[in-house]
């Protein structure tokens, strides 16, 4: 009768089983039952949830590759008797590729004579170990090849990390960006309201002003007209 070693769904052992004995288990705990070593003698099956089993082991090569995400070697060239403002620039290079989380192959050309002085190309490639910091760490120590020495650096974090932190940067400096471009955004101006009651005051004082004129044209006028017949001599009643 076939038999297998029976591996239970927590990692314990079962033991030897008969494959009916650990199809029945499988049945009753709702469980797959699952060859994982046929080579073995007898061959080892284990009770799992295979859909489970199948998402989680997904989920780990997917992050598997993206923290193997696409490592690339970057290569800066030295001269032997470079100027202070040229190592500035070129360490800027070495820093901005390790902080990508990229590798960086130092690499420099020595000229005619200068192959008799490696110990100077070491100390610049020391000297530049030194001068990134935490940013690398040294992975190849330098060699000589020829006319030339190499020295390889690699980040001391990985790719992927650095690429979140880039796009984290990116996003707060947009967000920045737009809060500052909302500042000075002119607003407008609400429109002033008109005063309703200032008004009307106005009016009813130009429509007072307005009667008390004409009540006064006409007293006057009434006023004219009796001392008009009283020059006359022509009392009121006679003839």
């Amino acid at each position: 009768m076939p038999e297998v070693r029976l591996v239970g769904p927590e990692g314990e052992q079962v033991g030897i089983v008969r494959i009916e004995d650990a199809l029945r288990l499988a049945q009753e705990a709702d469980l797959d039952l699952v060859e994982v070593a046929p080579n073995s003698r007898p061959p080892v099956a284990k009770l799992m949830d295979y859909g489970k089993f199948k998402y989680e082991a997904a989920v780990k090569a997917r992050e598997a590759r993206r923290n193997q995400a696409n490592t690339v070697i970057k290569e800066i060239r030295f001269r032997l008797k470079i100027d202070d403002h040229d190592y500035v620039t070129k360490k800027g290079h070495v820093e901005r590729f390790l902080k990508a989380g990229d590798k960086v192959k130092v690499t420099i050309m020595f000229r005619g004579r200068e192959q008799s002085r490696p110990d100077a190309g070491r100390r610049l490639l020391q000297r530049l170990a030194d001068d990134i910091g935490d940013l690398g760490i040294i992975e190849h120590a330098p060699v000589q090849e020829g006319r030339n020495m190499s020295l390889t650096l690699g980040p001391t974090r990985k790719k992927a990390e650095a690429r979140d932190e880039a796009r984290r940067e990116r996003e707060a400096k947009l967000a920045l960006e737009e809060a500052e471009r909302l500042k000075r955004k002119p607003t407008k101006a609400a429109p002033a309201k008109p005063n309703l009651k200032a008004a009307d005051k106005v009016a009813a004082k130009a429509a007072t002003a307005v009667k008390t004129a004409t009540k006064a044209s006409a007293k006057t006028v009434s006023t004219t007209d009796e001392s008009a017949t009283s020059e006359s001599g022509d009392a009121p009643g006679q003839e």
